[in-house]
């Protein structure tokens, strides 16, 4: 029997269903909310310059916001046009003209007066760029120049010490693997792309328990499972269209449980202003949250497992899928014995839930014939994140949710084609199709012709901490390539960031438009040449949504802000490489767009298909409807592992708390809004719990200092319903709290939480010449080379 394939969009529910409502006051006057209509008007008027251009790419276009993949205004999920504040958001950048000339070539102080924010609007990059050591200005450069400059510096060096980075902003699957095909041909394993820092641990962990690193299910199966649990994730606001599948879901019956820190007001209650139902009297989304600490959610699991083997106890069948477990699990007496040992105290005090409530949620997924259990940047981005989602897989694997309809495992991706980017190779630990192992490089050498460079590339973390080495070191990276990204705003401890960012040779910078990290200097020069958008690529481009959907994006006429000199990525990179290696050059050329979807459906055998998305609309889906079909698991003996994991111990000293940060109204480290419409909270805010702060005397709205031996972060305190002892900052600016190198074991993402000391800043502030920053600045100069 061949694979289940996906029916299809289909039609939502139309009967109004009161019961879902937040208040039968229309429109939610009153409430704090998303002003989603005004919001609207604001894009029109920010794209008044260029309305029809940016209408087609509203609807011809795949979105290059978040990861559903609505192509044009329509997705694969639910019949009926889709439209969100996140898409708008971002349209900006496809349609605005280039930055000012007396801008652009302003004093370089000028320049870094502006925030991210204010770069982005100046506009696009309009011409390649440099700026050599001691120059005041960027200076107009031809192509020809810029990128001869560039390929003479990689021929001296090493290829051990340069490094390729690719971001999620809309790059397309054919970048992605034009990037890795070159980087590889040029004898570099160093590249590295955005999932690293968000989603890398989903893809090792579901690869070690099931064999597979993508979502086993399909926002459909949402409709009809009889839980839908959301694990560290704000759906709501990372990708909006979601909100109206979770409507869809609960009127259809499904309970949809919230498992976070902080109680989010855009999981508890939203107005989908697409749907008339909702964007008169809101939707209540959650049935129940569940306020775990940060970092306490493989102990609340270990919760959930104890009480179904008490429950076996009772009643042999009444929680494990005996039949699911004994035909495609291995583990489970080695998991049952660990789970046992572990007291319900232990349990109990990592997680910060009740035994009480942990049995609640236990006895709902023993009862729940189907279940969807999907997680983002809360699992994520921890030192232990691949355990924490190799827990979320024992307990589907428990249950035997996974492989059918209406179940599976969701790592709930936030970025348009991010999925994609190690499917294509972008990674060094992979390559199309593949891990970077033998049987895999012999694969793919066959295909491309050449010999792939046999040594262990590095993360982008690793990466920049190796620009600092000693100038022999065969590993010093002295080039670093960038298609987008910017370190200073997305990485842990921003000082090192500039030290390692100013330490480089060369630095390139291949983007749309100008950011804070583009205006750090460099020894020799900064180059920043001016990419196109997924809207312009030649012969158009393709992308993957988190629930596997290839989406083809044609390439949209008629742009009135047309930036003349701006080029397709993966053209620049084969520009490159003719000029780096011009004798073997012709092993990575490319014409067209088609020929590269042509390569990559031999590359990566998941992707046949590939080469046959041509026109607006055209999609296929890999693996099938469902991974792990019928309980058969892509690992070697076809069988899902329980794997045992421990506790995480964050050595939390009495008085103490954990922080994690959180993302405001943004799209990665782009910030739309200085203040999130869901909480009101501002970017300084800090989110602490009423209880926590009245312990020490500390008021709403009072100004307050987080500290730790890292950094220190001067904000305001925001009551907010957070769990006890853990606090809320923004991301990025509160990664200042955050030490470089310490990454998780098996997929290199950085750690984003941190133990901290809270105080008033008045209280601190009269104490700190003593106590504390001597000390700091003395720490923060300890390992930094000159």
């Amino acid at each position: 029997m061949g694979k289940m394939k996906h029916q299809g969009p289909i039609k939502a529910t139309k009967m109004p269903q009161p019961k879902h409502w937040v208040s039968p006051i229309p429109f939610g006057l009153g409430k704090v909310k998303p002003k989603h209509i005004r919001d609207t008007m604001k894009v029109a008027w920010e794209n008044k310059d260029n309305l029809s251009y940016a209408t087609r790419i509203l609807t011809q276009g795949v979105c290059d916001g978040c990861a559903l993949g609505v192509s044009g205004l329509q997705d694969q999920t639910l019949k009926g046009p889709h439209m969100c504040t996140t898409r708008l958001n971002v349209l900006r950048l496809s349609t605005m003209p280039s930055i000012k000339k007396e801008i652009l070539h302003a004093d370089i102080d000028e320049l870094r007066k502006f925030d991210s924010t204010d770069l982005r609007k100046l506009g696009r990059i309009p011409y390649p760029l440099i700026r050599r050591k001691g120059e005041r200005k960027f200076s107009r450069i031809s192509w020809d120049e810029a990128m001869e400059t560039i390929a003479q510096k990689m021929k001296q060096l090493d290829p051990r010490q340069y490094a390729f980075y690719l971001t999620s902003r809309g790059i397309t699957n054919e970048s992605y693997y034009v990037a890795a095909k070159v980087a590889r041909f040029l004898g570099a394993n160093n590249i590295d792309n955005a999932a690293r820092i968000c989603h890398s641990p989903s893809k090792t962990a579901l690869k070690r328990s099931i064999g597979v690193g993508a979502s086993t299910a399909n926002y459909q199966d949402w409709f009809g499972a009889d839980v839908l649990l959301f694990w560290g994730s704000v759906a709501s606001n990372s990708s909006p269209v979601s909100t109206k599948y979770m409507l869809e879901a609960k009127k259809r019956g499904t309970k949809i449980i919230v498992v976070n820190p902080y109680k989010e007001p855009a999981m508890d209650k939203y107005w989908i202003p697409s749907n008339m139902e909702s964007a008169l009297f809101g939707t209540k989304i959650a049935d129940d949250f569940y306020q775990v600490n940060i970092g306490g959610d493989i102990a609340f699991m270990f919760g959930i497992m104890k009480h179904w083997f008490d429950m076996e106890k009772q009643e042999y069948g009444s929680a494990i899928n005996h039949e699911f477990v004994r035909d495609h699990v291995n583990g489970y007496a080695e998991l049952k014995t660990q789970v046992m040992k572990i007291s319900w105290e232990e349990i109990t005090k990592s997680s910060g839930i009740a035994k009480e409530r942990i049995i609640d949620l236990s006895r709902l997924l023993a009862n729940s014939k189907n279940a969807v259990y999907a997680w983002a940047l809360g699992l994520t981005m921890h030192a232990f994140a691949t355990d924490n989602i190799s827990q979320v897989a024992n307990l589907a694997l428990l249950r035997g949710h996974l492989g059918r309809k209406n179940n599976g495992l969701m790592p709930f991706r936030g970025h348009s084609s991010v999925q994609g980017s190690g499917e294509m190779g972008a990674d060094p630990f992979v390559l199309p199709g593949g891990g970077f192992d033998e049987k895999t490089i012999e694969r793919i050498e066959k295909v491309w012709k050449f010999e792939v460079p046999k040594w262990q590339g590095d993360i982008c973390g690793i990466s920049l901490e190796n620009i600092v080495l000693p100038e022999d070191h065969e590993r010093k990276i002295k080039l670093y390539y960038m298609s987008g990204g910017n370190f200073l705003e997305t990485m842990p401890d921003p000082h090192f960031i500039k030290k390692a960012l100013s330490e480089l040779e060369i630095r390139v910078h291949q983007d749309i438009i100008l950011n804070t990290s583009t205006l750090v200097d460099a020894k020799e020069a900064v180059i920043v040449l001016p990419a196109k958008t997924r809207y312009e690529q030649d012969g158009g481009g393709t992308s993957t949504s988190t629930e596997r959907m290839v989406y083809y994006s044609p390439e949209i006429e008629g742009n009135k802000n047309k930036v003349e000199e701006a080029r397709s990525e993966w053209k620049i990179y084969i520009d490159l490489a003719k000029r780096v290696k011009p004798e073997t050059a012709y092993l990575v050329e490319f014409e067209t767009g088609q020929e590269i979807r042509n390569e990559i459906a031999l590359a990566n055998p998941d992707y046949e298909g590939i080469q046959h998305l041509k026109n607006r609309g055209d999609v296929f889906q890999w693996g099938g409807a469902w991974l792990c079909e019928d309980g058969i698991c892509n690992t070697p003996d076809g069988r899902g592992n329980l794997i045992s994991v421990d506790i995480p111990d964050f050595g939390k000293k009495e008085g103490q708390f954990v922080l994690t940060t959180r993302r405001g109204k943004q799209f990665n480290s782009m910030i739309y809004k200085e203040t999130d419409p869901f909480n009101n909270s501002e970017r300084y805010d800090v989110l602490i719990n009423a209880k926590d702060a009245h312990d020490l005397s500390i008021a709403e709205g009072e100004g307050i200092v987080v500290y730790n031996g890292f950094g220190v972060f001067q904000g305001r305190a925001k009551f907010a319903e957070i769990a006890n002892g853990n606090l809320g900052v923004h991301f990025p600016e509160g990664n200042f709290l955050l030490p470089r190198g310490r990454y998780e074991k098996f997929a290199g993402i950085p750690d984003y939480n941190i133990t901290v000391s809270v105080e008033k800043a008045d209280r601190y502030n009269a104490r700190k010449d003593v106590q504390y920053q001597e000390k700091r600045i003395e720490e923060l100069e300890i390992d930094v080379p000159e």
